[in-house]
């Protein structure tokens, strides 16, 4: 009978491995917390007051679907054009590197940031409440979004910069640290960049919801004017700033400015493929760049960096469905603004836990290993969205007793780490290249490519849109939409880990 219930033996053989477990478990779990340094506070809440910009997303959602002319393929196009100033982040980087304001590289540049989200959460508003009206209401939505955008990539250039900066190269006694505790330590500075952003999403996705639904859509974005507010106040918290300067490296910044104009004509001249020149000119631009940037390091490091880059570019350069599936969800599953922000809010638990949990792996595994299964998981969990629209919580619902909003949770908390994950071991190996007096620049350069990826998904997002045409009330296309983005988003990056992960 002892035997059958465990006896004495058994108990303290189970209690070993529980306390087995506890002890392997332990050491990762704390890793964020013993890794955490004063100094980081101010680069933190740069990221965590990024992630609570989510404060206006419901709100913005459904003010574009109530009040907005767009289509989903227009909206993935306007996607397109608001990724591009992540594109001309290197412009920025060398303003910073090289250029200080009012005797500043760092506090000025966040301050200016966080007046230009300031700007673009009142152009929102006054598009909202009508009292601004020297444009069409599609057009301030346009002005006022990419507004917090570059508000938000000028704060991200300086963020960037200062995650390198924080960790020094050399102990108390000036001796050169050795290079793997050089590299875990910046390593655990983007896992805590990635946490503080995490929370900053986590702190505003179950409000968002509540705030849309309660409170009109002008005065939710009001309420955003806390948020750029946040950022700013961490410039107090700055004790130093670097002292590391360059001559301005004209290649870079007059590269950078020239493009940007070119990318400004091309938009307001309504050139044929316009986003696809852009696009094609960006790669230009971009890639010389970072061969100036990196001529200091060896061939290894330098092939190394390239294939790792070219695998991360092909997992971020995945298409979505568009807002066509949040509009299906929102008329024939009748999911509201409340459950949208508690769906948000889930997700966001899920991702600081799992970034949490495995800052180990993040940090000390291989890029190609953490995307491959991350590519693989990321398939397996576009399966119940495609369920949903076919009718698969019908059947949960008679045979489990659970329907669409409890696949929605699941789906969401499942699959929501994978973002923040995936960007943890490329900004790791970033930061651990970034050449001195050139960090900012290459920071922001890395960046850029890897945002122009995202600018390819969104070509892709618009692309499919136009063949598989979904409007509000017409989703019959919306099934081979979700299907054909699904196999995209495996077969890219998959195909690329196999092609070059070796090499990486």
């Amino acid at each position: 009978m002892n035997q059958l219930e465990g006896g004495p033996q058994t108990r303290g053989k189970l209690q070993e491995a529980i306390i087995g477990m506890a002890t392997a478990w332990l050491p990762s779990l704390m890793r964020p917390v013993l890794g955490f340094r004063r100094t980081y506070l101010p680069l933190l809440m740069v990221y965590f007051a990024y992630g609570a910009l989510g404060i206006i997303d419901v709100s913005r959602d459904m003010w574009i679907k109530e009040s907005l002319t767009l289509t989903p393929a227009e909206l993935a196009g306007i996607g397109v054009w608001l990724s591009l100033p992540w594109t001309v982040k290197m412009v920025f980087g060398q303003l910073v590197d090289s250029l200080p304001l009012f005797g500043s590289q760092r506090r000025s540049y966040i301050l200016i940031g966080a007046t230009f989200t300031a700007c673009g959460m009142l152009t929102l508003a006054g598009a909202a409440g009508g009292w601004i009206a020297f444009g069409r209401t599609d057009h301030l939505y346009i002005l006022g979004a990419m507004l917090i955008v570059v508000g938000t990539v000028i704060q991200d250039v300086v963020a960037d910069a200062m995650s390198t900066e924080v960790v020094s190269r050399v102990d108390t006694a000036g001796n050169a640290r050795p290079q793997d505790d050089i590299r875990a330590e910046l390593g655990m500075v983007q896992v805590l960049g990635r946490l503080a952003l995490g929370i900053g999403i986590l702190a505003v996705a179950g409000l968002s919801g509540w705030l849309a639904r309660f409170f009109a859509r002008e005065t939710v974005f009001l309420f955003g004017l806390v948020i750029p507010a946040l950022s700013a106040l961490g410039v107090l918290l700055i004790e130093a700033e670097s002292g590391e300067r360059r001559p301005i490296d004209w290649r870079i910044l007059g590269g950078g400015i020239g493009f940007g104009l070119i990318v400004l004509a091309v938009a307001l001249g309504s050139v044929p493929f316009a986003q696809e020149l852009v696009f094609v000119l960006s790669m230009l631009v971009i890639c010389p760049m970072l061969f100036f940037v990196t001529r200091e390091l060896d061939a290894r490091t330098r092939r190394a960096i390239l294939f790792a880059s070219i695998i991360i570019f092909a997992f971020r350069a995945t298409p979505s469905v568009g807002d066509g599936y949040f509009w299906w969800t929102l008329d024939a599953l009748k999911f509201d603004e409340a459950f949208y922000g508690s769906l948000r809010q889930t997700a966001a638990i899920i991702a600081i836990v799992a970034m949490w949990a495995f800052s180990k792996q993040l940090t000390e595994y291989s890029v190609t290993r953490v995307l491959f299964w991350l590519a693989v998981a990321g398939a397996i969990l576009s399966l119940p969205n495609i369920g949903l629209f076919f009718g698969l919580h019908h059947w949960t619902e008679q045979t489990f007793g659970f329907g669409a909003r409890t696949i929605a949770v699941i789906d969401a908390a499942a699959a929501s780490p994978f973002a923040q994950l995936s960007m943890i071991p490329l900004l790791t190996l970033i930061a651990y290249y970034a050449p001195e007096g050139h960090r900012a620049t290459w920071f922001a350069l890395m960046a850029s490519l890897m945002n122009l990826a995202l600018v390819a998904g969104q070509l892709q997002t618009k692309y499919l849109n136009q063949i598989f045409i979904v409007q509000r009330g017409d989703y019959s296309e919306l099934g081979p939409l979700l299907i054909t983005a699904a196999v995209l988003g495996f077969v890219l990056p998959v195909g690329a880990i196999l092609c070059f992960g070796r090499r990486a």
